[in-house]
């Protein structure tokens, strides 16, 4: 049946595109003359069903919208046609569907028909923030072997506060209380974790607790922070053109943010020589906010040390050490456990020890 149902909606496809015919009215042209083509009335006796199917095909994201309408999936991922993956809590698991390549590549194009993203073979990656919310990444052959790998996280509608948190038992009241004051104090805060330990999600608790009448302006690279304040500009960097200009890197949106009169910055996450700008923007005396992959709040600050090395061949350790050690005051080090939970597994304080030229990572709340 997935086939048959595959065979329908290309069918009308073609009917809605070359001859300008209604879904509605090519949904039943289609599926009256399969019908009619097929004695043994099997079709006719799943209707409902098959309709529904044809619907989904036809319309919004196809097989993958009712995926994407689901609360409890996180991300769903795809390695072929026959391998659709989604994660619930933290877990994975295979679906029993299959998904034609001419399909997706047609959903994918309509997702990113208004993104300004564009993906082909010139540039076969693309990050995109969907209508929702939702991330997609997309990866095509010849970089994968044979099938386009797709990526979409979703991101929950609301914004989980602190409390939110504590009720879902992600940090204690405890932590939360004591983040709530250092945001308040204007700390400078690295929210750090491996890939889905709920790393965004803090930060966006965190960023909630800041008051209103401080301007934000945050930049990510596609846009994933939630933020309920009065005065924020988001700013997501741009991928180029055909013609390979017009890239606006996340260093360029570091830059540009603090010409915005800022009062406090936020970077979805620091992966390369950005970490040098946001080093400076810090430097300066801005609070800000941000993300790093680590495996621990130690490793955060190593790796910290060791990105703004990219910008450049005279940005020296001897510079970016004891500029770290005096512009992050905290690191909070998240975790997914076994069960899907997310949790704060560490708070450490951040200090540049300059007698010994090292920089002293603290636990103070576990």
């Amino acid at each position: 049946m997935p086939e048959l149902v595959s065979t329908l909606a290309t069918l009308a496809r073609r009917r809605i595109v070359t001859g300008g015919v209604e879904v509605s009215r090519a949904l039943n042209d289609v599926f009256d003359e399969a019908v009619e083509a097929e004695p043994a009335g099997v079709l006719a006796a799943q209707e409902t069903r098959l309709r529904t199917e044809l619907a989904q095909q036809l319309s919004a994201y196809g097989p993958l919208q009712p995926l994407l309408d689901d609360p409890e999936i996180e991300e769903i991922w795809i390695n072929s046609n026959s391998e659709v993956f989604v994660a619930r809590a933290g877990i994975s698991s295979l679906l029993e569907i299959s998904i034609e390549q001419e399909l997706l590549q047609t959903l994918i194009e309509k997702m990113l028909r208004n993104t300004g993203r564009r993906l082909d073979r010139s540039s076969p990656f693309v990050d995109a923030s969907l209508v929702d919310g939702s991330r997609l990444h997309v990866v095509i052959p010849d970089i994968t072997r044979n099938s386009w790998s797709v990526n979409i996280r979703k991101f929950p509608n609301q914004v989980y506060s602190l409390a939110k948190l504590i009720e879902l038992e992600s940090l204690t009241a405890s932590q939360a209380e004591f983040l709530s004051e250092q945001v308040k104090k204007g700390k400078n805060i690295l929210v750090s974790g491996a890939t889905q330990a709920g790393k965004t999600t803090l930060l966006c608790a965190l960023l909630n607790e800041v008051s209103d009448s401080e301007r934000v302006v945050s930049v990510e690279e596609t846009f994933e922070i939630r933020f309920q304040g009065l005065d924020w500009v988001a700013m997501q960097t741009r991928q180029p053109n055909l013609e390979g200009v017009g890239e606006i890197s996340l260093r360029r949106l570091v830059k540009e943010a603090l010409r915005m009169r800022p009062g406090r910055i936020v970077v979805g996450e620091v992966r390369q020589a950005e970490s040098f700008d946001l080093l400076i923007a810090l430097n300066s005396g801005l609070p800000g906010l941000c993300t790093i992959h680590s495996n621990s709040a130690s490793d955060a600050i190593s790796k910290l040390c060791t990105l703004p090395l990219l910008a450049g061949a005279n940005i020296t350790s001897e510079f970016v050490n004891p500029t770290v050690g005096s512009c992050i005051d905290l690191v909070v080090h998240c975790r997914m456990l076994p069960t899907g939970k997310r949790v704060v597994e560490e708070i450490a304080t951040v200090s540049f020890n300059s007698k010994a030229s090292t920089i002293d990572v603290v636990s103070v709340i576990k």
